[in-house]
């Protein structure tokens, strides 16, 4: 009989920041599979499971290797950071799941549980004050899955749109300028210099750090992989140094 595979976001990996499903899935599974620094931040809740960890760029094969331990009939949790289905690996496994039905291994959607997380956009909000208090999107920055030219459009649009919006990885080593960049799609799609934004580093990890800024100062402002960057709508304001998005509520 094929075993349970639990799809977990683990939020940013501390444990009071979990979901009590995710943390109860980890408990009851035989194996916990997960990129190395994810696997590292949990590892010490459960001295006796069994883990599977593959480095960054393989995580088809931590896919496969979620449904090889289930066809052993083990229960896996299959942890990601923030939530499993923003930018995380739960649509790869259904994407994958036809291959193993086909197979007979016993797999079946009823096997699959995605069980949900606290998502950066979401947990960097809260540290900044209410920047997505109204409509938002969430954009990432990272062109290795997919092209500029369509993050470029994105852009764009969220600023047509006057939507505040959620940057994720907003830069790297290789992608050092890509914030800037951004930003000067956002300028020359109509976005003020003054629009109120934000930046958090570290959510919910040890050396949380946050500021508030102009889009103009946030051009100029280096960050890392480990950042979530918010930019405002146009209603957005900077409150007692807090980012706020008003809901329309009569104040």
């Amino acid at each position: 009989m094929a075993g349970h595979i639990y799809i977990i976001g683990m939020g940013p990996g501390d444990k009071s920041m979990m979901t009590g499903e995710a943390f109860s899935a980890m408990e009851k599974s035989d194996v916990i599979v997960g990129y190395t620094v994810y696997i590292d931040l949990v590892k010490e809740h459960f001295p006796d499971k069994e883990f599977f960890t593959t480095p960054m760029r393989q995580e088809i094969e931590r896919c496969r290797a979620c449904y090889d331990f289930a066809s052993q009939g083990k229960d896996v949790a299959f942890i990601c950071s923030g939530d499993a289905g923003v930018y995380g690996m739960a649509a790869p496994m259904y994407e994958l799941l036809p291959e193993y039905v086909n197979a007979n291994s016993e797999i079946t959607a009823e096997n699959i549980t995605v069980i949900p997380g606290v998502t950066a956009a979401i947990s960097g909000a809260a540290v900044l004050g209410a920047p997505i208090n109204h409509d938002f999107c969430v954009i990432s920055l990272s062109d290795l899955l997919t092209p500029w030219e369509v993050i470029e459009r994105r852009l764009r649009a969220a600023i047509e749109g006057d939507f505040s919006i959620a940057i994720y990885n907003p830069s790297s080593h290789k992608r050092h300028d890509y914030l800037q960049k951004a930003c000067d799609i956002m300028l020359n799609a109509g976005a003020k210099e003054d629009r109120a934004c934000g930046y958090v580093e570290n959510i919910g990890r040890e050396g949380t750090s946050a500021n508030v800024c102009t889009l103009k100062e946030l051009r100029d402002t280096q960050v890392n992989m480990f950042t979530t960057v918010f930019i405002g709508s146009s209603r957005t304001q900077i409150i007692n140094n807090k980012l706020v998005t008003p809901r329309g509520y009569k104040i």
